[in-house]
């Protein structure tokens, strides 16, 4: 059984889709249509690219990047 790596995923909604990247990866991203095709997408991305760096014989940074999710109370419009 293989170690189990997690990196933090920053996703962003678009008009028209969804939007990732991996903070600790950079370069690392991927777009999808819904947020489930764009969780398997950047799961895919994300192994390609460790998979690209070990290649290459670049290092593979481990993760450090963390989220959080702040609440604010309503900004006043101008």
């Amino acid at each position: 059984m293989s170690d189990i790596v997690k990196y933090t995923v920053v996703i962003e909604r678009a008009p028209n889709n969804y939007a990732a990247y991996v903070p600790d990866l950079p370069g690392c991203v991927a777009t999808g249509g819904t947020r489930e095709e764009l969780l398997e997408e950047i799961r895919e991305a994300i192994e390609f690219h460790i998979e690209s760096l070990r290649e290459h014989g670049g290092p593979v940074p481990e993760p450090q990047s963390t989220a959080a999710v702040v609440e604010v109370g309503a900004v006043p419009a101008t």
